[in-house]
């Protein structure tokens, strides 16, 4: 394929999105010509195949593939209405999959909608990550913001990790500090939170911050009272979790968040580095 002609298709792709309800589409009815089908009963062949391997992803339909109805014009300046399904990226990706290969719009379309639904799936990606360095630092200055409530009550930082630690009993059906960090394989010295999922980081920094409050409006005191408190807000938290069918001692590890935080602040590095490389291109 020459770089011309993919030139060529790249902007017809481009040309044919638009926006419907606030959305991202393309009309299967100008996909159908970028595509070299000349009749629209054989498209709704390829559209059929599509639909049924969107369900089969799990996916739902009316996600993907929404009816609408398209004015065409007739001769003598008449119009008709034809019906037409708006089509999101991803339903125009099966679409090209499902596709007669041998087109050349067809090829290119293939290799188009993938590289286009890759690159959201990293952004998507680069947000879930996000999210878990924000719990994590979260969880941190929650912790910190107990430790120091406490302190005041007569509670010193040995007898907080031993707190610590019995909340997490709690919050893991019974499961200690340490067998879970065994479990999931974290380094001996280091956090069990920096391994856990998001929810389950939430999960902890949601029942540290109700043994915060609850301190300082029970007025507790000593170990005994604020440890009583702290397993007590961890098995409620645990009960909420099985009730929503979620076991937190069974959830996998995830990756070590101090490597996911280095990875995202080398990515915006390079982000600006490229913006700052862009502007002086354009000052030329």
């Amino acid at each position: 394929m020459k770089k011309e002609q993919i030139s060529a298709l790249f902007e017809q792709f481009e040309a044919a999105c638009y926006v419907y309800e606030g959305l991202e589409c393309w009309s299967a009815r100008e996909l159908q010509e970028v595509l070299a089908y000349s009749e629209w009963r054989n498209f709704t062949k390829v559209l059929d195949k599509a639909k049924e391997a969107c369900k089969n992803a799990g996916e739902k339909l009316s996600d993907h593939f929404v009816g609408v109805n398209k004015m065409i014009q007739l001769p003598k300046g008449a119009e008709r209405k034809i019906e037409d399904i708006a089509l999101s990226r991803y339903a125009c990706y099966l679409v090209a999959q499902n596709g007669d290969p041998t087109k050349t719009p067809v090829a290119f379309a293939q290799t188009y909608f993938a590289v286009q639904t890759r690159k959201q799936e990293l952004i998507e990606q680069r947000l879930l990550e996000v999210e878990r360095v924000i719990a994590r630092n979260k969880l941190s200055k929650t912790e910190k913001k107990l430790s120091g409530i406490i302190f005041e009550r007569g509670v010193n930082d040995q007898s907080f990790a031993i707190i610590r630690s019995k909340g997490d009993q709690a919050l893991f059906g019974g499961k200690t500090t340490q067998f879970m960090k065994t479990k999931l394989m974290v380094p001996a010295n280091r956090p069990l939170a920096d391994f856990l999922p998001t929810l389950t980081i939430k999960a902890k920094d949601f029942a540290t911050e109700l043994t915060s409050h609850n301190v300082v409006e029970k007025d507790l005191k000593g170990d005994r009272s604020i440890s009583k408190e702290h397993i007590d807000n961890n098995l409620a938290v645990r009960r909420m979790l099985i009730e929503r069918g979620v076991k937190p001692e069974n959830l996998p590890p995830a990756e070590d968040v101090k490597k996911v935080e280095r990875r995202l602040t080398s990515d915006e590095k390079k982000v600006l580095k490229e913006s700052k490389q862009r502007a002086k291109k354009k000052k030329r």
